[in-house]
């Protein structure tokens, strides 16, 4: 894979210390991307971002919760002072919770909603402004196919990718008047360590399973597909919701009526944070 044009670009990262964000991230610098980091934990992002630099690009961290809208400004701030103008983002901050509908409690819910879709928005509204001044950009959201498609004992989690994917489409049709682009990824079960705490070996068995790829997807094989449509070899691709899941939903694809999900191994209460 060559460097896609991405050479000198800087790209934010939300999410970008774990999982799917990390991978992306280190993607980005070894194709001579700067790259800036917003995660929950200044812990993981640290030793990170000297990762980063030492593959000889500009690299800067900044620990915040992407549902609080005064540290996320202060982020952008912290990052445009740090790495400039930002060409693209992908934000890939993300929490799941598992539960019965009927018991889930409301606080966990707002916090599924306020990570997953308000961070999701905040982060492609501050820096988009600048991109719209710019007149030019490339934004790309992880949402999942648990946001094409319900998982029982995953409502909140569920609803708030089918809102992203929504988040995605509407801004594509507002920004590209600008010459930017938003684009979205939806993921199958991927092998990260927030997947890893909320799904059960079981669940993750019946996946790999059902998938004709015969295997779980890592988070390498999503980050590929972030960085081709960040770039410009896809100019003209713009508001699409792209599955990347093994041919996982190429056939029928059932749920052998709900029983994998609605195992009281998934039905406990729980949020996992990225």
């Amino acid at each position: 894979m060559g460097d896609y044009g991405l050479r000198g670009k800087t790209v934010v990262v939300t999410g970008g210390a774990s999982g799917i964000g990390k991978a992306t991230a280190l993607g980005l610098a070894e194709r001579g991307a700067h790259v800036g980091i917003v995660d929950l934990r200044d812990e993981d992002i640290a030793p990170f971002v000297g990762e980063l630099k030492a593959l000889g690009v500009r690299a800067f961290g900044v620990a915040a919760d992407v549902a609080d809208e005064a540290a996320m400004a202060k982020a952008a701030n912290a990052i445009f002072e740090a790495l400039g103008d930002v060409d693209g983002l992908v934000t890939c901050a993300g929490t799941a919770g598992n539960g019965k509908a009927e018991d889930f409690p409301i606080a966990e819910w707002h916090r599924i909603m306020d990570v997953n879709v308000l961070g999701t928005f905040m982060a492609c509204q501050l820096f988009g402004r600048p991109m719209i001044d710019r007149k030019q950009g490339s934004i790309v959201c992880i949402g999942s196919l648990a946001g094409m498609g319900a998982h029982a004992g995953r409502l909140a989690y569920s609803a708030s990718k089918f809102a992203v994917h929504g988040v995605v489409k509407g801004l594509a049709l507002e920004w590209a008047r600008h010459n930017i682009r938003v684009n979205c990824i939806a993921p199958s079960i991927i092998a990260t360590p927030m997947a890893e705490r909320a799904l059960p070996q079981y669940f993750l068995d019946s996946i790999v399973d059902r998938t004709p790829a015969g295997r779980v997807g890592q988070a390498e094989d999503i980050a590929a597909m972030v960085l081709m449509l960040l770039s410009d070899a896809a100019p003209y691709v713009n508001g699409v919701v792209l599955p990347v899941d093994g041919a996982l939903t190429a056939g029928y694809f059932t749920q052998r009526s709900g029983a994998d999900l609605q195992s009281k191994r998934l039905l406990d209460a729980g949020v996992y944070e990225n």
